[in-house]
């Protein structure tokens, strides 16, 4: 199937209940887009295309002007995103220290590169700019869980440990 296929069944699937609910809340208020969207990809973990739909009907916007904020602001995802999200730190510290050996056992492991999910929708790959904990270097998060002063032994031990759960 392809992704469009695929991505077309999910949409069909999605059950807007939750974002009516959170509409019902903010549908009156001046100035709710930012905080409507950010509660609909709290609740399904992205924003899916009929919420954009419905959040323009319900507030009276265009879809494209949603899709400006969805598209200028990096905290929204139009697709979604896997269940542990791990961010690598290509910051500076962490690029001496080999940050770029940590991102390929990411990439080998799993097969995804940076903004990439896998197809289980367990895993997704951001690299970031700086996670702030240099001491650590190299480090990366997977939720909100730090991992610092990696190797690629220890990488590998920190993906054993989510590929085991569940």
């Amino acid at each position: 199937m392809s992704n469009v296929a695929e991505q077309q069944e999910q949409e069909q699937e999605i059950d807007l209940a939750g974002a009516n609910e959170i509409l019902d809340h903010y549908e009156f208020m001046q100035g709710a887009l930012m905080p409507v969207l950010q509660a609909i990809q709290e609740h399904y973990g992205y924003i899916p295309e009929p919420c954009v739909d419905l959040v323009a009907d319900r507030l009276n916007v265009y879809s494209s002007q949603i899709y400006g904020v969805l598209t200028f602001y990096a905290q929204f995802h139009l697709e979604p995103r896997g269940k542990y999200i791990i961010r690598v730190c290509k910051g500076t510290a962490c690029h001496v220290r080999g940050a770029n050996r940590i991102g390929d056992v990411v990439t080998e492991r799993l097969g995804i590169g940076h903004a990439e999910t896998t197809a289980d929708l367990k895993f997704t790959a951001e690299y970031v700019a700086c996670i702030g904990a240099c001491g650590m270097a190299p480090v990366i998060m997977v939720n909100d869980a730090t991992y610092g002063s990696l190797n690629v032994q220890k990488m590998n031990e920190v993906i054993d440990k989510y590929l085991a759960i569940d």
